[in-house]
């Protein structure tokens, strides 16, 4: 049933779309009228999201395999825009990270969204030169990154930095097809990763209190602080933004 929302009639794919921002973004589309696919490694979290939204298409992914992203690429028809979120975040200054750990951090922070860009960016192309209009493609990077130095964020804040740079290259090289490429960087948020992070600290509460105090609102984000951003760069109401690094971190970087 067509919902007149925001993203009627787009086709928008979602990686890391169990949990945490991935899983509310996907929500919001679908409510906001778009065809959904959303993808996760965890079969579990897909089913719950498919359980409360039956509209949305939840398919396994591993985003560090590229034949897995080639044959989802050449199934699906040509996407209107693609969310990048999946990430993850290395805790540790550079005498803390290991080669394993940067490697890791690279592969799935960087390489997982060459490779899904590489992949769909073609069939995208193709539907812009038949049909004009726009597509979007906006990728998670972090107020951590080229934008701001954080302590024990040395993996992460470098690859996040790398993911602007990716970004810029890429909403470069399509901007006069039709093709916007943005990055969206927030905050620290509040999704089951961070309780992970901060669960696994020595003294949770002290950490927990430490996060909240590097926020001058004073309080942690919410997913819903950041959807909004999400529907806004992925729909027809940015079509003159493209290469940005979006801010949304609740004052952090004023």
């Amino acid at each position: 049933m067509s919902t007149g929302g925001r993203l009627e009639g787009k086709l928008v794919l979602i990686t890391a779309a169990g949990q945490g921002i991935g899983r509310a973004s996907a929500l919001a589309c679908a409510r906001e009228g778009a065809s959904v696919v959303a993808t996760d490694l965890n079969v579990e979290l897909l089913a719950s999201l498919k359980a409360e939204d039956p509209r949305i298409d939840a398919r396994r992914l591993d985003v560090l395999d590229g034949a897995a992203i080639r044959a989802l690429a050449a199934e699906l028809s040509a996407l209107d825009a693609l969310f990048n979120c999946a990430g993850y975040v290395h805790n540790g200054n550079i005498l803390q990270c290991d080669e394993k750990g940067w490697d890791f951090s690279f592969d799935l922070n960087v390489k997982s969204m060459y490779q899904m860009i590489r992949a769909f960016l073609p069939s995208m192309l193709r539907k812009l030169e038949t049909n004009g209009g726009s597509a979007s493609i906006l990728n998670m990077a972090s107020m951590a990154s080229s934008i701001k130095g954080f302590a024990n964020r040395t993996a992460y804040g470098a690859s996040k930095a790398a993911v602007i740079g990716l970004t810029k290259a890429v909403a470069a090289d399509y901007v006069r097809a039709g093709l916007r490429c943005n990055a969206i960087c927030p905050g620290t948020v509040d999704t089951p990763s961070l309780r992970e992070r901060i669960a696994a600290n020595a003294d949770p509460v002290q950490a927990e209190k430490d996060f909240i105090a590097r926020q001058p609102m004073g309080r942690l984000a919410e997913v819903k602080d950041i959807v909004p951003q999400v529907v806004y760069l992925l729909g027809n109401e940015s079509s003159f933004v493209t290469g940005q690094a979006v801010l949304v971190d609740g004052g952090v970087t004023i």
